[in-house]
């Protein structure tokens, strides 16, 4: 395979220079932001030597070239197009300044609660466990001891991310940069006061 004819060929058929805005790469993958969309001729890109397809998402072109392909491809790509290497997160950056509102919220979004997501399912597996085992002790198909550490402990963790979940939410939220979100850890914090009280 001719690497550089086919970083040639993308380079021609994409818009040239004056529409590439930054270009880098992932293990399988040559990620373009372009200017213009409509530039970029995709059927003719999908055809060349080495193309395995060619989708465009989170405001980049996105080609595939596969593992041990893409790096050279991007190389010679790179060379052609006289413009400086990228790396994914500072492309993802680009591409994010370049969407409109709302999908800058949608992403936003995305980027406060995605991280959070697996405390809060294994919270709430959590949480519907103890409410059948509450179930059958109080029905009498379970002799369980309620007052016993281990289930008292099991009782409070269950609880514990949906009592927390405005801190974890300004934890995620500051760490994208959305440090006003912290302002909803308050009623957290006075719930966890009351609580801690009526425990003593």
């Amino acid at each position: 395979m001719d690497y550089r004819k086919t970083a040639q060929e993308i380079y021609d058929h994409i818009g040239k220079k004056e529409n590439i805005i930054s270009a880098a790469h992932c293990a399988t993958r040559l990620r373009l932001v372009i200017s213009d969309n409509s530039k970029a001729d995709k059927e003719y890109v999908e055809n060349i030597e080495g193309v395995k397809g060619v989708f465009f998402a989170q405001g980049q072109m996105q080609i595939i070239l596969g593992t041990g392909v893409v790096n050279k491809v991007y190389d010679e790509f790179i060379r052609i197009a006289g413009v400086s290497e990228s790396s994914k997160e500072e492309l993802k950056k680009v591409a994010a300044s370049r969407a409109n509102p709302v999908q800058r919220l949608i992403k936003t979004l995305g980027d406060i609660f995605v991280p959070i997501i697996p405390a809060i399912v294994a919270s709430g597996f959590l949480m519907g466990i103890m409410e059948a085992l509450n179930f059958m002790v109080n029905n009498g198909f379970l002799n369980i001891d309620t007052s016993g550490s281990i289930y008292t402990f099991a009782q409070l963790f269950s609880n514990t991310a949906y009592t927390f979940l405005p801190i974890l939410i300004a934890y995620s939220g500051a760490k994208v940069a959305l440090v006003p979100s912290a302002t909803l850890t308050r009623k957290c914090l006075v719930q966890t006061r009351i609580w801690v009280q009526l425990s003593v």
